[in-house]
């Protein structure tokens, strides 16, 4: 409803006669009717023909009314619109008032004073308008800030960090670099913004280290560049010589090791814009890139390698509406391992090239790993299989250590790093004895370090090892076992996957390396050993080495036996040049584009925005060619259908395509639309390629992809949906998703249960029958949709939600020949539940089951 002519003439009447309370009581009245329309209310033009001295008058009038909420704050912004206010005792006591609160809901008086008091000031209003700057996060102009700063110092006292690191960040953004920089390198000063863990321990730290050690800190806030000049190189140099090489690095890499954590004095976060308590400190920020590049002018040390590999994940941490944190702190300590000798630094390059998805810092590590291989005379792939080191493991998947009379036993299980300990009476114990915290202090510590930064390699490995399936790498017998069988860590997977020794599929048991019917292989030395993949091989060899595989217990790292295959379906066949095999499925966007940057794919978050995106794409340079996924995102209701930065919370599928590698790129319109190619002028467009002249070991990994997203992203796996989610516009998808016919992955799920189930001690429960596991409880009989773990119950097939658990596992010692499949570990975990449906505890199943 909008403001009418009448209640126009009828407040125009009042401002005419001036009767400031009478203004004030009709201003909240009719804005109580029309509060929608506040932001271009059409009565503000009436208030700004008033005088200065009147709408003062009237904000204070409106102040002595109620509560300072959001509403009252809005219509203090009409009223108040580009009004001073002077220091009248009614100021001075908003002030006093609002000094504590969020800067959403302090007065607009109290910024108007920040910006037009004039100085000097009593102290106590310079106190109270210095706290509302700190926490604004506004940009103030450089004049105020100095008039701020130098009527502080005229009361004879230095000016507080917190002021300080405002007038810092202005400085930073180029603002005021004459007096107002002066100002902010007085003697005395703090060389860190507080509020960050690690500048508040280098803060600390420096108290007691002296002037030297302060002057190299303060050398650091000079890093300004991308990279260090030879000037600042030699500078930095001679500063960190002058104070011993060994104690720079250890605090330093100290002070590292706490980038990141949360901020120990946290800001207000506004109501636009990232959270500023997620983000770097801007100031801070260019003084750690210097103390980054001193620590790289340092020799090769493990615990600073770790600490320059975490600080990487660390600055490129995703914030919502912003990106990664810092990618110029990701960039510089990349920069960092680049230049340090050493297999530690190859090494964290090499597990980064694997972990790393933000593009501009993964040009930056693949950049230093190809410098890396030329100034080696090796190939890329063989930097990147000699840089795994072994993390002090003596043989593979273990290490012993002894601490006095105590033992850890150290063992790489699956993808994780086990720590066992026994005390000094032989006795498993679940942490370490005192005797070894108290006098191996050291070496516990460094022990613990390997085993988390083996946690991290071993995973970067086992996405490394799967990727070989398209690198078609192959290897002499000699370096293949050095670099592969018998390495410490990568012989963990190694010996637990089919290789190719010569053209005999072999697998390692029992010490050597055997067939699939258990035969000893003793190569003569000569032959070209590569990585066993299913397609192309003998169904009947396919199914013997899963046999085999089981009968040995042998725990794939990832499908391989069990490995999907993709073949030209009729209907590709039909369509010729694309595959609508996973089109129109719903996904949630954010898990789509985690697990596209895991695969190896390229992907932009679509955003509710006047853009052009490409699709999402796997360049495959070994095969001179690029595998697109066209996608668009879902939704018109911008904030519902969105984050509150404008990316989409679901997107739609279409086709795959293939194109030669250099072939121009296509994009579509952010807001959906066709996909269109973009083709240089001079250039002409190409067509995609057709399917058949894909090579089908191309084809089947890339649809294997595919399918993996679908069937993790897909809204249809989510069993609180049958409602069919936001406004139940997703309720038919949900349905044929959650209970239609099974993808790839889900049909090797019905193969495997139809091997595991008999052995099961409630196997005689179970029976598969098309699309479902039936699993037979006390209560009901239940079927378990084997793509998507939802559940319907016999006889009306009245839907059952179970939630499972994020870290869902497989329950009651059952074997599964491969990691990774967590719908399976879901759908096993349903039914050891079913099958004893009376001793569901859980009121929320038990009541759907009962009733």
């Amino acid at each position: 409803m909008s403001l009418t002519q009448d209640e126009l003439a009828g407040l125009r009447d009042l401002l005419d006669v001036g009767d400031v309370e009478a203004v004030a009581d009709e201003l909240l009245r009719i804005f109580g009717i029309h509060w929608a329309e506040v932001s271009e209310w059409s009565a503000a033009a009436l208030l700004n023909e008033r005088k200065e001295e009147f709408r003062r008058e009237l904000a204070f009038a409106l102040l002595r009314r109620g509560s300072l909420n959001n509403t009252m704050v809005r219509i203090l912004q009409q009223v108040l619109a580009r009004v001073p206010i002077p220091l009248t005792g009614q100021a001075v006591e908003i002030l006093r008032r609002d000094a504590g609160q969020p800067v959403s809901t302090r007065c607009p008086i109290v910024g108007t004073v920040a910006r037009q008091v004039s100085l000097p000031a009593p102290r106590e209003v310079l106190e109270l308008l210095v706290r509302h700057i700190v926490q604004d996060g506004a940009y103030w102009p450089a004049e105020r800030l100095t008039l701020f700063a130098e009527g502080w110092l005229e009361t004879g006292e230095v000016l507080p960090d917190e002021v300080l690191t405002v007038m810092r960040h202005a400085v930073g953004r180029g603002y005021g670099r004459g007096r107002l920089a002066e100002l902010i390198t007085l003697p005395g000063y703090s060389p860190l913004n507080p509020g960050e863990a690690w500048a508040d321990r280098a803060n600390a730290d420096l108290q007691g280290l002296g002037d030297d050690w302060r002057e190299l800190v303060w050398f650091a806030s000079s890093a300004s560049s991308a990279k260090p000049s030879a000037k600042w190189e030699k500078q930095g140099r001679d500063l960190t010589a002058r104070l011993g090489g060994e104690p720079v690095r250890r605090a330093i890499t100290d002070w590292l090791g706490l980038v990141g954590r949360p901020r120990t004095q946290p800001l207000d976060v506004g109501r636009h814009g990232p959270d500023p308590n997620q983000m770097f400190d801007a100031y801070n920020t260019v003084v750690l890139r210097g103390l980054i590049w001193l620590v790289s002018f340092l020799p090769e040390h493990a615990d600073t390698v770790r600490a320059l590999g975490a600080v990487t994940e660390t600055a490129l941490r995703k914030v919502p509406g912003t990106g990664p944190r810092s990618p110029k702190i990701a960039n510089t300590a990349v920069y960092a391992l680049s230049r340090t000798e050493g297999e530690e630094a190859l090494a964290q390059l090499a597990r980064l090239a694997s972990r790393v998805t933000f593009k501009g810092t993964l040009k930056e590590i693949d950049r230093a790993l190809d410098a890396r291989a030329t100034a080696l005379g090796l190939s890329r792939d063989e930097v990147e299989e000699l840089a795994v080191p072994a993390y002090g493991l003596t043989r593979v998947g273990g290490r012993t250590e002894e601490f006095g009379e105590a033992t850890a036993e150290l063992a790489v299980t699956g993808t994780r790093a086990v720590l066992t300990w026994c005390n000094a009476a032989g006795k498993t114990v679940k942490s370490p004895p005192a005797a070894v915290r108290r006098d191996h202090a050291e070496k516990l510590a460094e022990l613990k370090g390997s085993v988390k930064e083996l946690d991290k390699m071993l995973s970067a490995q086992s996405e490394r090892l799967d990727r070989l399936f398209l690198a078609q790498r192959s290897w002499s017998h000699a370096a293949w076992r050095e670099r592969y069988l018998d390495h410490p860590l990568v012989g963990t997977f190694a010996r637990r996957l089919i290789w190719l020794v010569g053209e005999v599929p072999v697998c390692y048991a029992d010490g050597e390396l055997r067939d699939v019917h258990g035969g000893v292989l003793t190569p003569a030395g000569g032959e070209t050993v590569r990585l066993w993949h299913p397609i192309g091989r003998d169904v009947a060899e396919v199914l013997a080495w899963r046999d085999r595989l089981e009968s040995l217990e042998i725990v794939q790292p990832f499908k391989q036996a069990h490995r999907e295959v993709y073949l030209l379906t009729a209907a590709e066949e039909n369509t010729g040049v694309y595959s609508n095999r996973y089109a129109a499925h719903v996904l949630r966007q954010h898990q789509f584009h985690a697990l596209a940057a895991v695969r190896g794919w390229r992907n932009r978050l679509r955003l509710m925005v006047d853009d052009f995106c490409p699709p999402a794409l796997r360049e495959l340079p070994r095969w001179g060619l690029r595998a697109e996924f066209w996608v668009e995102g879902i939704g018109d209701d911008y904030g519902n259908d969105t984050t509150p930065s404008g990316a989409y919370h679901r997107i739609v599928t279409d086709q795959v395509r293939f194109y030669p590698l250099d072939a121009p790129g296509n994009a579509a319109h952010a807001y959906g639309g066709s996909y269109e190619q973009w083709v240089p002028v001079g250039a002409d467009p190409e067509g995609p390629l057709p399917l058949e002249r894909i090579p089908p070991l191309v084809f089947s990994e890339v649809m294997r992809d595919v399918d993996l997203f679908v069937g993790v992203a897909s809204v249809g796996n989510d069993p609180t949906w049958q409602d069919g989610g936001p406004g139940g516009r997703f309720r038919e998808y949900w349905a044929s998703y959650g209970f239609g016919e099974l993808s790839g992955s889900a049909q090797t799920r019905q193969d495997l249960l139809s091997r595991l189930l008999p052995r099961l001690a409630i196997g005689d429960r179970c029976t598969l029958e098309g699309r479902f596991l039936h699993v037979k409880g006390e209560l009901r009989t239940y079927k378990i949709h084997l793509g998507s773990g939802n559940i319907l119950m016999e006889p009306d097939d009245r839907y059952l939600c179970i939630v499972p658990e994020q870290t869902a596992a497989p329950v009651g010692g059952v074997f599964l020949p491969f990691e990774g499949d967590r719908m399976l570990a879901v759908i096993l975990s349903k039914t050891m539940l079913l099958a004893k449906d009376t001793e569901i505890t859980d009121p929320t199943i038990v009541r759907q089951i009962r009733y």
